[in-house]
């Protein structure tokens, strides 16, 4: 996965609208749906808890497959690169100290995976406004560049690929 700038202002507000509207999906088709099944299936003894669970799994996952369905709308561009940077990130931190101890050796793919995973955190966690434990990710950054420059190596992100991390 490539790392590309995205609007933050757009993001955030494309974001934040589709969480709203997911909320208000739930909650009223939850209501819909178990209503319905009330009406449809009464039981003597007053307990719906069933009917209630299964709305909320029905709406969930409508809402699952109406998202699935339109994720490559223009609309979701962002929400969906952040999502999917996340998974891609993800993958590099469950294999950090793998990557880590290959980087300390000169492996050029661990070097290239760590500097693509501090470059897509920094986006990150600029999107997100969480800024607190950026000094730490400054300081780690410093020391790939170190051991970059010490194994006379040039990276450029734009090379990673997710089978690097195949070999760890």
């Amino acid at each position: 996965m490539k790392l590309i700038d995205i609007d933050k202002g757009r993001y955030r507000r494309h974001l934040n609208r589709v969480l709203i509207g997911c909320a208000l999906v739930l909650a009223a088709g939850s209501l819909l749906v178990s209503q319905t099944l009330i009406a449809l299936f009464p039981d003597p003894d007053g307990s719906h808890f069933h009917w209630n669970a299964l709305g909320v799994l029905v709406t969930a996952a409508a809402i699952g497959l109406g998202l699935s369905k339109y994720r490559h709308h223009d609309y979701l561009t962002e929400v969906l690169y952040v999502w999917e940077l996340k998974q891609s990130l993800n993958k590099i931190t469950r294999k950090m100290r793998k990557l880590e101890a290959a980087a300390k050796e000169g492996d050029a793919g661990a070097l290239l995976a760590l500097q693509y995973s501090y470059a897509g955190s920094r986006q990150l966690w600029k999107l997100d406004d969480n800024t607190i434990i950026m000094d730490e990710l400054n300081s780690r950054q410093a020391q790939l560049d170190k051991l970059v420059a010490q194994y006379d190596l040039t990276l450029n992100i734009d090379d990673y690929d997710e089978k690097i991390l195949k070999r760890f």
